[in-house]
């Protein structure tokens, strides 16, 4: 199946980004900071599993994406996706989420300066959280193989359950979204030993 392909496409890039994050400067200490975020952002996932798609994992990988850069975020978000799925189910899914949150980190690292401010990173959270699923009913779509049902209409099927997941990060960004950059930060200075600007308000 096209989905299969794609799949297997998304793990290959995947691994491309995790063997960055093994072979790069200070890998020890970076490799456990991330190990230590993407636990966090996966037991969070499980411990807010009864609300449905409200849960953490984004905004930790975004705001890890800001502060230790692309590698870090994508290795963070497939880690976390791999791991809360190992209690809430694997499946052909797990790839798709995998890059879903890898990309949320990749694409968080590039707007960095831009997302150090409150406002800035809900508006991130809220169009992550969206694209994020649209991306998962992408692979639901093409596991069907696009059938009789046009993607419009799975979508809009699920547009409450995006909405939970979009205001969830919004919320997140404002009670804690700068307060995890700035501790990220401390770390990113001591792993790299470069200058990292505070958050601007």
């Amino acid at each position: 199946m096209a989905s299969d392909t794609v799949a297997l496409a998304l793990l290959a890039a995947i691994a491309v980004g995790l063997v960055a994050v093994e072979t790069g400067p200070s890998r020890s200490r970076e490799l456990a900071l991330v190990a230590a975020l993407a636990a966090a952002a996966a037991g969070g996932r499980v411990l807010f599993a009864a609300v449905p798609n409200v849960q953490p994992v984004t905004r930790i990988v975004a705001v890890t994406g800001v502060s230790l850069g692309a590698r870090a975020g994508l290795a963070t978000g497939a880690a976390a996706a791999l791991a809360s799925n190992a209690f809430l189910g694997q499946g052909p899914w797990t790839p798709w989420q995998m890059a879903g949150w890898g990309l949320v980190g990749v694409t968080a690292a590039a707007l960095g300066p831009a997302l150090r401010n409150r406002p800035a990173l809900a508006l991130y959270g809220l169009a992550a959280g969206f694209l994020f699923d649209w991306l998962m009913d992408v692979w639901a779509w093409s596991s069907l193989g696009g059938g009789s049902t046009s993607f419009i209409a799975l979508a809009s099927t699920g547009i409450w359950f995006d909405v939970a997941h979009a205001a969830g990060n919004v919320l997140l960004a404002v009670v804690a979204g700068p307060t995890l950059i700035r501790m990220l930060d401390r770390y990113a200075r001591k792993l790299h030993g470069t200058f990292v600007p505070l958050e601007q308000t």
